[in-house]
């Protein structure tokens, strides 16, 4: 098994980059995480190792197990369904791994999901399985020689966009499958030459793609321009050592996310950064967070009325326990609080879960 070293590089970039700054304490008008608590658990001598999240419209969550190559969902109390196994491959040997894995998951609004899987072979892309789980299919290639890691579904505009941890690029991919091309590149995405991933988590918000490069501990922000192309890349925040995935807490930049050395970090838009959950709260190598607006009973219209009323959301963390040993795979959630009206989140993984 590899191991990500801790380093402590910034990302050179077109754009002006942020200053470091060190991980400051919470302020009151912030969001706020409490009450984290496993929900589910999962089999690390099986190596079931839970990567990445996109969420249903009822709380349950779709997860890729990477290395048993399979989608399972977990319901509100934890229990497992098994929606899809990706096929093996023989002499799979993608890079970083020893074998294939499935990574990046997302939810289109009909419930369809998508994940990238990672083989070494003409299999490595992007495949589809129903709603309701089932044979999955492949929609599009990507290079052998490529990690296709996170995965994002910006369905306004009907691509996907994904995270090519070895080669430090960002792909794009008509919805409905086919030729994935370069969108963005440049140094910012790539890894280090003595590091393991580039190019990491992928998300779009507000007319952006964001990235995460764990190599550089770095947040990434790609405009999408009018005819589609790629902007200027930008430096958002640094010093994020050993980041993940990451999830928007809401319409502004705030951002929650998972940094492999056993914490959830929450960024704020001005880059700056503080701990929200480390290991006592249970997490163990965490690789993904997801954000959820609670469903309660209230009238839609009560809610509107009330604009200074603390919103309430359910944030999911994805625990692979990739280098804990005794290793404790599992899905953490938390209860987060914000006061004032910040946006409702996303839960399916199109650009805030």
């Amino acid at each position: 098994m590899f191991r990500l070293p801790r380093l402590a590089t910034t990302a050179t970039v077109a754009a002006a980059a942020l200053t470091l700054l060190a991980p400051t304490a919470a302020t009151a008008a912030e969001p706020t995480l409490s009450d984290p608590r496993t929900v589910a658990h999962f089999n690390h001598s099986a190596g079931e190792s839970p990567e990445n999240i996109a969420l249903e419209p009822d709380g349950s969550a779709n997860v890729t197990l990477s290395f048993t190559r399979q989608v399972v969902r977990v319901d509100k109390h934890g229990s497992h369904r098994l929606l899809a196994v990706l096929p093996a491959v023989q002499n799979a040997r993608p890079p970083v791994f020893s074998g294939a894995v499935v990574m990046g998951i997302v939810r289109a609004k009909d419930g369809t999901l998508y994940v990238n899987y990672a083989t070494g072979t003409s299999e490595t892309g992007i495949w589809r399985i129903g709603p309701h789980g089932g044979t999955p299919v492949q929609i599009a290639q990507l290079p052998p020689d490529s990690l296709p890691n996170g995965l994002a579904l910006d369905e306004k505009l009907g691509v996907f966009y994904v995270a090519d941890s070895q080669g430090g690029v960002v792909w794009r991919v008509p919805l409905r499958g086919g030729t994935a091309t370069t969108w963005a590149a440049g140094t910012a995405l790539q890894r280090l030459s003595s590091g393991f991933f580039g190019a990491n988590g992928i998300k779009v918000h507000n007319g952006a793609v964001w990235v995460s490069n764990t190599d550089r501990q770095t947040l990434l922000r790609i405009p999408v321009r009018h005819d589609g192309i790629a902007g200027t890349i930008e430096t958002k925040a640094t010093g994020l050592a050993d980041i993940d995935d990451f999830a928007f807490t809401g319409q502004d930049d705030t951002v929650l996310a998972a940094l492999l050395g056993d914490e959830v970090a929450l960024v704020r838009p001005n880059g700056t950064h503080v701990t929200v959950l480390t290991s006592p709260d249970g997490l163990s190598s965490p690789t993904a967070v997801a954000v959820l607006e609670k469903q309660d009973d209230k009238d839609p219209k009560e809610k509107d009325k009330e604009k200074d009323k603390k919103e309430v959301k359910t944030v999911y963390v994805t625990s692979s326990s990739y280098f804990d040993v005794p290793g404790d795979p599992n899905l953490l959630t938390a209860r987060l609080d914000h006061d004032g009206d910040n946006g409702s989140g996303n839960g399916n993984g199109n650009g805030n879960g």
